[in-house]
């Protein structure tokens, strides 16, 4: 199972699932488009780390360490 945690700037990945989380939260990440099957990009990690920046489905989004932390993803090789 892979994070966000394990991606390098500039590397994408499809979102595989969430791991366990509350219901509500789950909800507004799939409103915000973090859908599994998507393909998100991380384009920017904050100098101490927190919050990290993506793309996904043309949305620029910033979450932080433990926001993204529930995301399972599956690298894509390039």
């Amino acid at each position: 199972m892979l994070t966000i945690k394990d991606l390098l700037v500039g590397e994408e990945a499809k979102i595989t699932g969430f791991s366990q989380c509350d219901p509500h939260y789950r909800q507004k990440l799939l409103a915000m488009g973090l859908l599994p099957g998507s393909v998100l990009k991380l384009t920017c990690i904050a100098p101490l780390g927190d919050p990290f920046q993506i793309v996904v489905r043309g949305s620029v989004l910033s979450l932080r360490k433990s926001e993204a932390a529930v995301l399972t993803l599956e690298k894509i090789a390039l």
